[in-house]
C-alpha cells in the first residue's frame, strides 16, 4: 500500500462501485436493502479517502 498509483486505482474502483450499486438498485437489477446501501456508501467514502491519500502521496514524492 505504499504505491500512490495503487491507492488511486483502488480509490477510483471503490468510488465507481459506490455509484454503480445504487444505479443497479434503481433499475431493480439488485435488490433494495439497507446492507447493500450501507456497503455502497462505505465503498464510496473509503474510495474517496484512499484517493485523497494517494494524491497526497503522489504530490509528496514529486516534491522530493
Amino acid at each position: 500500500m505504499r504505491s500512490p498509483r495503487l491507492l488511486l486505482g483502488l480509490g477510483l474502483f471503490l468510488m465507481l462501485l459506490g455509484i454503480v450499486i445504487p444505479f443497479l438498485m434503481i433499475l431493480r437489477i439488485l435488490p433494495l436493502g439497507f446492507a447493500l446501501s450501507f456497503f455502497s456508501w462505505g465503498a464510496s467514502v473509503v474510495g474517496l479517502a484512499l484517493g485523497t491519500i494517494g494524491v497526497a502521496m503522489m504530490v509528496n514524492t514529486r516534491r522530493e
